[in-house]
């Protein structure tokens, strides 16, 4: 399991007043990015396994929000007349969700932030994204022997990515000799999204000796495209810790070299329990709590736990 770590005096914007809601947790809405990454998926049920610890039967209702903000702006609304307890949310835009937060705490329904931050919520449970970024970065500057043409490949631009590629790029920074080709294109997060920039950048670059994407599914698909267009050589870090980045990196045969994990499972029990607290009238100390990431190469995926139901 990641180390958990509390995080200091983190500002989450416009806080929330403190709530007495004293009262038990019986359903739980829970809208995500986009439930066809598997991500998502684990944290979704490190919700649901923690709610129906003990013998408790809570409802929980998970919802993909397919990164679209007015979809998730009806999720929200649609949890609050369905009257859950508890929404858990990772915020398709971390500012313009805060009226939606507003609402569902005007009606005594806690809301926890997951994996990315919003503005506004009682609580935040997320990856230390910009460490994560950092380790990724290290490694990728470390592969190319300080030196090379590297693209970083963005994402949705929520906080998780943001500070991912904040990390990457005071990583790359510490190389002079590395050049940062371009870090301007949305892979989606997804891995058809990587796979279709990367395919642009095989034409654009010539010459390019690296690559960090924002998440693994990415990764996957910007190596995928790098074998179509027969361009080896190049080095692929990312973050996640995916189920399909282990595979690959016990292959050998990818160009993806590492990830920094993630621990999605975690995060969603953390949330729920956090959630739970809140409703019990038990605010947490630190409104910010970090997950650390661990980076894992060919050397330590042996070792990884990996996804699992800890």
């Amino acid at each position: 399991m990641l180390k958990r770590v509390l995080a200091g005096a983190v500002c989450l914007g416009v806080l929330a007043a403190p709530a007495a809601f004293a009262k038990p947790v019986t359903a739980i809405g829970v809208t995500m990015g986009s439930l066809g990454n598997p991500y998502f998926v684990a944290l979704t049920k490190g919700v649901t396994d923690a709610a129906n610890a003990g013998g408790r039967h809570v409802k929980v209702t998970a919802v993909s929000a397919d990164y679209d903000l007015n979809k998730q702006f009806t999720q929200m609304d649609n949890f609050i007349a369905a009257g859950v307890d508890l929404i858990v949310l990772n915020a398709v835009d971390p500012n313009a969700i805060l009226p939606a937060i507003k609402r569902a705490q005007a009606a005594g329904i806690a809301v926890v932030a997951a994996d990315v931050s919003a503005t506004g919520a009682d609580a935040t449970v997320m990856t230390d994204n910009v460490m994560a970024g950092n380790l990724a970065c290290t490694y990728l500057a470390k592969k190319l022997g300080g030196k090379g043409n590297v693209i970083i490949q963005n994402g949705p631009q929520v906080s998780a990515v943001t500070d991912r590629v904040k990390g990457c790029k005071a990583a790359l920074a510490k190389a002079p000799d590395i050049k940062l080709l371009d870090s301007s294109q949305d892979g989606k997060g997804s891995r058809d999204g990587g796979l279709q920039v990367m395919l642009g950048y095989l034409i654009r670059y010539p010459e390019l000796n690296g690559l960090f994407t924002i998440n693994d599914p990415q990764a996957i698909g910007s190596d995928l495209a790098a074998k179509q267009q027969h361009r080896s050589g190049i080095v692929i870090t990312s973050v996640d810790g995916a189920p399909d980045i282990v595979a690959s990196l016990k292959s050998g045969s990818s160009s993806i070299v590492a990830s920094a994990s993630q621990d999605p499972y975690t995060m969603g029990k953390q949330a729920e329990e956090i959630g739970a607290g809140i409703l019990a009238g038990k605010r947490p100390e630190n409104p910010v709590q970090l997950l650390t990431p661990k980076l894992i190469d060919h050397d330590s995926v042996g070792s990884y736990v990996g996804w699992t139901d800890h």
